[in-house]
C-alpha cells in the first residue's frame, strides 16, 4: 500500500530527478516553468546564453519586465529591448513594461496545479495559491532549469498550517500572513514548506490565498502552498483555463514534520512594525498615529479583489489632506476590470494616484515618502531604507487598514471602521490580456540579439586556493538582508547587467566606506550574525560581492535562496560552530581559512592573527563544495 503523502511531497515525488525525499538530504527536481522579472533577468538569460543551447527546455518560460520600468535614460530602455530579443531567439513569452507585476500576471494566466515553477524573484511563491510548488531562485539557478537541468535544493519539512474557523469583520488575508510572521519570525520557515489545510482552507478565495503564499517568503520558506480545490476551479475557470485545473491536495492520513493552528475567526487587523516583516502589532494599539502616506499595490495585494474593496471604503469619501495615497493595479487584467465596474471613479475622486501596473514603491522606484514619514503599505517587506527614504517608517498593512488610515489620516481603532465590506469575488466574464504578451516564433536562430552599451559581458571567476587569507573587511549584525548588501532603487537597479558599475554600491547604505575598504585589502570576508541574506532572490548580493573579491562569508545562520547564489559564485559560505565568537572577531581582523581542509558538513579552525583560532563549519554538500571550488556553478556546467 502506498504512503500517505502530503501535497508538497506529492509534488516533489512527482518531479524527482535525483536525491531522496528525506528532510536536509539535496534532491534535483525538474522544473516544468520558469519566470523572470527585469531586474534579475537580464543576468539570467546571459547566463543562459553562456550554457550554449539553442532553446529552453521548459513547458513555459515567462519573462516579464515590472521592476524599473522607469527607463530614464537608455539603460532600462536598452535592457528591456536584450530581454524582448532573447525571449524571441530563445522561445521564452515575453511580457512588456507596463502589463503588470510578475507573479499577479502568472497567477492569472500561467500557473498551474501540480507544476513546479522556479523564478528569479523571492516572491514565486505567490503561485501556491493555486497548488503550484513554486520557489524563488538565483537567476543563474533559473538558467540552468531553462537549460533542462534539475534544481538543486535540500529537501525540505513539510510544516502543516491548519486553518479553521473563517475571517470575519475587518481582518483579512494579509492578517493571517502577518500573523504567521509574528509566531515563526523572518527565519522560522528557513528549510521549510508552509503547507495550507484545514476546513478554515474553503474559505479563502485564490487571491487571498496568494497573498499569503506571497508572503510566506519572508518567513525564509522554501515555498507556501495551498490545495487545488473547488475555489482554484472557480479562479482557473472565470481566468478563461478551465483546461489547467487538477484537484490536488494532502492524502487523509497525511503526515507533517510540523504542525501550526490558526483560527481564523481570532484574527483582526494587524501591522508589521518597522524595520522587519514579523514585527507584529494590533492596528487598534497604533490608533492616533499619524500617517503621511498609504500605499496600496505590490505582488502582495494588487488584485482585483483587494482593489475593490479598497474602492468600496472610498467611495463618495475624500481621503485626508496630509496624507498621500497611492494605488498600484497589479496587472493590465485588474484595470480593466476597475474600468469596467466603475471603481475607478471613487478611487480617483478620493486623491489617490494611479500608478502603472508595476512594482513601483515597493522596491524603492518612485512614491517614496517624507522625511521620517510613517507608511502604511500593503507590501511584503519593510526593510529600512527599502521605500527610498532612509527615515522612513513602513508598517506592512492590508488594503482595508491602508485606505483607512488614508482617510483618516492615522491609524484608528478598528472598532470604528462601520461594517467591512462585503468580500469581493471575481465576476464571471474577466476580460483576457493575453493579447499582450509576446509569444515566441517556433524557431528563433535567425533573431538578432540587441545589446545596450550597459550590458557588460559575464565575468569568470577563479577557483579557491587551498589557502584563503585576508581581513573582515565588514562586520554586520543578525538579519542582513539583499537590500542591504546590494540596495534596490532606480539609479542601481538601471545598473544590474553591469556587474563592474553596479558593484561600486555593495553596502553602500550599511556602510558607504566599504567598497573602497575591501578594494584597498583586495579582497576579503564579511562576518555576519543570524539570517544573513534574507529577503530578495537578487543574485547581484553575491554576484557583485565577489567581483569585489570577497572569498568567504562567516556567519551564525543563512537565507535559503542567498546561500544558493553565494554557492553559485565560488563564496564560501562558513557556519560558526561557537556563536559567541562572533564577539571575539572584529572588523579588520586577518584570517587565514584552510580552504583545502574543508569536507562537507566538517568543521575546521580558521587562525586569527595574533594566535587565536575560531571553528566553523559548513552545511554543503560534495557537489556545492566542488562548485565553490571551481569558481562557481558557471565553471562546473557541461550540458548534453
Amino acid at each position: 500500500m502506498a504512503k500517505a503523502r502530503n501535497l508538497t511531497q506529492k509534488i516533489i515525488a512527482q518531479h524527482l530527478v535525483t536525491g531522496k525525499m528525506t528532510p536536509g538530504a539535496e534532491i534535483g527536481l525538474r522544473i516544468d516553468q520558469t519566470l523572470t522579472q527585469d531586474a534579475t533577468g537580464t543576468m539570467a538569460y546571459l547566463q543562459f546564453e553562456a550554457i550554449g543551447i539553442p532553446r529552453v527546455r521548459t513547458e513555459l518560460s515567462v519573462s516579464y519586465v515590472d521592476h524599473n520600468t522607469l527607463q530614464t535614460g537608455f539603460r532600462n530602455p536598452d535592457d528591456h529591448r536584450y530581454l524582448r530579443t532573447i525571449a524571441e531567439k530563445y522561445g521564452i513569452v515575453f511580457s512588456p513594461a507596463g502589463t503588470g507585476i510578475c507573479h499577479q500576471l502568472h497567477l492569472e494566466n500561467f500557473a498551474k496545479p501540480g507544476k513546479t515553477l522556479i523564478g528569479s524573484d523571492s516572491h514565486t511563491p505567490t503561485a501556491g495559491g493555486v497548488g503550484s510548488l513554486a520557489m524563488g531562485a538565483g537567476g543563474l539557478s533559473v538558467a540552468l532549469s531553462m537549460a533542462g537541468e534539475p534544481y538543486m535544493l535540500p529537501m525540505p519539512k513539510v510544516v502543516r498550517v491548519n486553518l479553521t474557523g473563517q475571517l470575519t469583520g475587518w481582518a483579512s488575508a494579509k492578517d493571517v500572513i502577518l500573523h504567521l510572521l509574528g509566531l515563526l519570525t523572518v527565519k522560522g520557515g528557513v528549510g521549510k514548506v508552509m503547507e495550507f489545510t484545514g476546513p478554515g482552507v474553503a474559505t479563502l478565495t485564490v487571491p487571498e490565498r496568494a497573498t499569503i503564499t506571497n508572503m510566506g517568503a519572508e518567513l525564509g520558506a522554501t515555498t507556501s502552498i495551498f490545495p487545488s480545490d473547488a475555489q482554484t476551479k472557480k479562479f482557473l475557470s472565470r481566468m478563461g483555463r478551465p483546461e489547467d485545473f487538477v484537484a490536488m491536495a494532502a492524502d487523509p492520513k497525511a503526515t507533517y514534520d510540523e504542525e501550526v493552528e490558526i483560527d481564523l475567526s481570532k484574527l483582526e487587523p494587524l501591522a508589521a512594525a518597522p524595520h522587519m516583516p514579523d514585527r507584529m502589532v494590533r492596528i487598534k494599539d497604533l490608533a492616533g498615529m499619524k500617517v503621511d502616506q498609504a500605499a496600496i499595490g505590490s505582488c502582495t495585494n494588487s488584485s482585483y479583489t483587494d482593489l475593490k474593496a479598497t474602492a468600496q471604503i472610498l467611495k463618495d469619501k475624500r481621503i485626508d489632506p496630509s496624507t498621500d495615497l497611492l494605488i498600484a493595479p497589479g496587472s493590465k487584467q485588474v484595470l480593466k476590470l476597475l474600468t469596467a465596474e466603475g471603481l475607478l471613479d471613487p478611487l480617483l475622486d478620493a486623491g489617490a494616484r494611479i500608478l502603472e501596473c508595476a512594482c513601483g514603491p515597493c522596491i524603492g522606484i518612485g512614491g517614496s515618502p517624507v522625511s521620517k514619514g510613517v507608511c502604511a503599505r500593503t507590501f511584503n517587506r519593510n526593510f529600512e531604507g527599502r521605500s527610498g527614504t532612509q527615515d522612513a517608517q513602513v508598517y506592512l498593512v492590508s488594503p482595508l487598514t491602508a485606505a483607512q488610515a488614508a482617510l483618516n489620516g492615522k491609524f484608528t481603532d478598528p472598532a470604528t471602521w462601520g461594517e467591512a465590506p462585503k468580500k469581493a469575488e471575481l465576476p464571471k466574464r474577466v476580460p483576457s490580456i493575453r493579447q499582450l504578451f509576446v509569444f515566441p516564433p517556433e524557431d528563433g536562430k535567425d533573431v538578432e540579439i540587441l545589446r545596450g552599451p550597459n550590458i557588460v559581458a559575464l565575468e569568470r571567476f577563479a577557483g579557491t586556493p587551498a589557502k584563503m587569507e585576508g581581513k573582515i573587511a565588514l562586520k554586520v549584525g543578525d538579519n542582513i538582508t539583499t537590500d542591504h548588501i546590494m540596495p534596490a532603487g532606480a539609479a542601481i537597479m538601471a545598473l544590474r547587467s553591469n556587474i563592474p558599475a553596479i558593484s561600486q554600491h555593495v553596502f553602500e547604505k550599511t556602510d558607504p566606506q566599504f567598497v573602497a575598504r575591501i578594494k584597498e585589502m583586495g579582497g576579503g570576508f564579511i562576518l555576519g550574525g543570524e539570517n544573513y541574506g534574507q529577503g530578495s532572490s537578487r543574485e547581484h548580493a553575491a554576484l557583485a560581492p565577489r567581483h569585489l573579491g570577497v572569498k568567504a562569508v562567516i556567519v551564525k545562520s543563512l537565507a535559503r535562496i542567498h546561500r544558493a547564489n553565494l554557492v553559485n559564485f565560488g563564496i564560501l559560505p562558513l557556519l560558526l560552530v561557537n556563536k559567541d565568537d562572533y564577539e571575539k572577531l572584529e572588523q579588520g581582523a586577518t584570517l587565514t581559512i584552510p580552504a583545502a581542509d574543508i569536507k562537507p558538513g566538517k568543521s575546521v579552525d580558521i587562525l586569527v592573527a595574533g594566535g587565536a583560532k575560531v571553528a566553523v563549519t559548513n552545511d554543503l554538500t560534495a557537489k556545492e563544495l566542488e562548485i565553490i571550488q571551481s569558481g562557481g556553478l558557471l565553471n562546473t556546467v557541461k550540458l548534453s
